[in-house]
């Protein structure tokens, strides 16, 4: 039977792509938010969709580590599978809640099964829609019509806790995003709203999206800064409470700056990260490092990263870090601990991240101006 949602009659379905931390959630919330889910994992990174199949759903936790949580209960999911085909045929709407650095290749595999107006979610964005729309173009599938659109992240703190089961920390008050072009992007909130359990806000472009990824000034150096202690010593920390210090807390703010000040040579009207995170999380800390230190949602986490190999570095560094830095330079703004932090972690992990990174060419604006790629994206 197709369920119906909250807010109407009109039957909707939705394809959700991978089944992680967030893939599960997604799934689950999608389901309880009336929604016709199919849930899709890779062949290899299929565990939980065989547990989900053999569990006949997710259940989510009423606690977690002497916490009391929201959203508990147990969601039987319609489709669950390895192929595909069966989850692209399955919606119109595709929700892509996985790493940056996987969704060029999940991307490809689904490319030749797309159609016509089927609209792609990225959670987290992080510039991805553009990555994605010049593999569109550079396969040979330039005639193909989709919808993207970028989320700044995904909406929960959200951990797998067990076979088909994960317990929902908290969740965001609001999820902003932007289409590509930004000319969608009223639209297309008007048709993902009845799926998402968080009211969808607009930004102006997918630019200011990967800007405004409130991951940018607290993850890659935070994590940078603690590294010994985090690799040395694992599973012994909180992130947010423990390896914030307010020494900490005012170099991230000097980075934040530096992103500032490259959205304002570009034009883009941004939040402060504190701004951004008390909007997001309903407080009113006068600072971040008040903010890391009392938040109920970070609190929970009860984890940190215990090496460099951490997405905190190997999303966030080249995915949000090294796109401001390129746009930087080619606004000849000045970003000297933004540039610090990527040529640090890239040495912690013998990278390169400005190669390695999503650079202006993957994003298909390598030899534009500025305006012409506010044109570009607007």
């Amino acid at each position: 039977m197709i369920k119906k949602t909250r807010c109407g009659s009109k039957e909707l379905k939705v394809s959700v792509f991978g089944a992680g931390n967030a893939g599960l959630t997604a799934a689950y919330h999608f389901t309880q938010n009336g929604c016709d889910v199919a849930l899709y994992g890779a062949p290899g990174f299929d565990q939980q969709i065989h547990a989900i199949s053999a569990e006949g759903g997710i259940r989510s936790l009423k606690s977690f580590h002497d916490a009391e949580l929201e959203f508990s209960g147990f969601e039987t999911i319609t489709m669950v599978t390895t192929d595909i085909q069966k989850a692209v045929d399955f919606a119109e709407v595709l929700v892509l809640p996985v790493p940056s650095f996987a969704q060029e290749t999940l991307f490809l595999e689904m490319l030749p099964y797309l159609r016509d107006g089927q609209t792609l979610v990225l959670m987290p964005g992080n510039y991805g829609s553009l990555v994605l729309n010049k593999l569109k173009d550079d396969h040979g599938f330039s005639e193909l019509q989709l919808n993207f659109i970028d989320a700044i992240s995904i909406p929960w703190a959200t951990r797998v806790t067990g076979n088909a089961e994960i317990a929902i920390l908290g969740m965001k008050t609001h999820l902003p995003v932007a289409a590509f072009p930004g000319s969608k992007t009223n639209d297309l909130i008007k048709l993902l709203q009845p799926i998402f359990p968080l009211p969808l806000t607009a930004l102006e472009n997918v630019i200011a999206v990967g800007f405004e990824n409130i991951n940018f000034g607290g993850h890659p150096l935070m994590t940078m800064l603690n590294i010994g202690l985090l690799e040395n010593f694992p599973d012994k920390f909180n992130y947010y409470t423990d390896c914030c210090s307010q020494a900490t807390a005012n170099a991230c703010d000097v980075l934040d700056k530096e992103r500032l000040s490259v959205g304002s040579a570009l034009g883009l009207s941004l939040k402060t990260e504190l701004e951004a995170m008390n909007g997001l999380y309903d407080m009113q800390a006068q600072s971040v490092y008040e903010l890391n230190k009392s938040s109920t949602t970070h609190s929970n986490v009860k984890s940190a990263p215990s090496s460099s190999s951490s997405r905190y570095i190997t999303e966030d560094t080249p995915y949000l870090l090294v796109p401001c830095a390129e746009i930087a330079q080619l606004l000849d703004v000045d970003i000297p601990i933004m540039n610090s932090v990527i040529h640090i972690t890239s040495a912690m992990n013998n990278e390169n991240y400005f190669d390695s990174g999503r650079t202006l060419a993957d994003m298909g604006l390598k030899g534009l101006t500025i305006h012409n790629i506010i044109d570009y994206v607007s």
